[in-house]
């Protein structure tokens, strides 16, 4: 009796890549197809899709170009230049506001007529600047008497993180299954010194965050984690705002290969968007 066994080869975004899944890949590519058309006939085929139901062809295009620089496939040319990344926000004259004493905020979602102005806020103030945020994202502007005094975007999590997966207490398997639960809060600027108001803005985004998730990506997150630099930050907004500090990092990036530890140090925060998030998380 013969029996056949699927060896994983290796790890791309997230998905484990077998002997099948390259060989379909390379028999796509030999059909001529472009990069995107590429991505989407792999994920049709393979049923690689997203929490919502759509197909993960962003995460796809991305596996195949890692793949391509590892020199494990070829990918045809790019039809345009792969320069997304390379984009700065556009110049705008920003003015930070005079306010010095809030009564009533209001949080709004960014739309597409405000992308520019919230990259560019980021850009211009906020200490690591402007990069796109991965995967399912959320950009709120908070204003205060008609004026932005602050800005949040939050993003996909980390694929691993030591400090929270201990804490959670799942598994590899797990946390490939239910890591789309968790969010990061990727970015969080504020533009005015008011006293208590980074802990009245965590704790407004914190109770809408689900909601808003749910509305635009089908699926309602239950816990928040945000990575705050040792070297620069207390975290005392976080505590102020009910977020657990549940470890440090060690310094290394996903691209630390060589534990050459080069980057800060950060402390790792987290905070539940619904009762029991954390026990959720490794239980279903």
């Amino acid at each position: 009796m013969l029996f056949f066994a699927i060896v994983i080869l290796m790890r791309y975004c997230g998905r484990e890549f077998t002997g099948t899944d390259m060989d379909l890949i390379h028999t796509l590519i030999a059909t001529g197809a472009h990069r995107q058309k590429l991505s989407r006939m792999f994920c049709e085929q393979v049923d690689w899709r997203k929490p919502d139901g759509g197909l993960k062809e962003m995460s796809c295009r991305v596996a195949f170009l890692r793949m391509h620089r590892d020199g494990l496939i070829v990918l045809p040319p790019p039809t345009k230049p792969a320069n997304n990344h390379l984009k700065k926000p556009k110049k705008i004259v920003l003015s930070l506001p005079g306010i010095t004493h809030v009564s009533t905020l209001t949080m709004e979602q960014v739309d597409k007529a405000d992308s520019t102005l919230w990259n560019a806020y980021i850009d211009q103030y906020h200490y690591l600047g402007y990069t796109p945020l991965p995967g399912a994202q959320l950009r709120y502007i908070v204003k205060a008497e008609g004026a932005i005094i602050a800005l949040l975007g939050f993003s996909a999590a980390a694929w691993k993180c030591a400090p929270r997966d201990a804490y959670i207490g799942w598994d590899a398997e797990m946390r490939k299954k239910n890591l789309h639960l968790v969010v990061n809060n990727a970015r969080f600027l504020i533009l005015v010194k008011v006293k208590n108001l980074a802990s009245r803005i965590l704790s407004m985004a914190a109770k809408r965050l689900a909601v808003d998730w749910q509305k635009r990506y089908g699926y309602e997150p239950v816990l928040l984690e945000t990575f705050v630099e040792k070297d620069r930050f207390t975290g005392t907004c976080y505590k102020a705002s009910n977020w657990t500090c549940v470890g440090e990092t060690k310094g290394r990036g996903k691209l630390d290969v060589h534990h050459e530890h080069k980057i800060p140090i950060k402390s790792v925060w987290l905070i539940p968007l619904k009762k029991d998030g954390v026990r959720w998380l490794r239980s279903f």
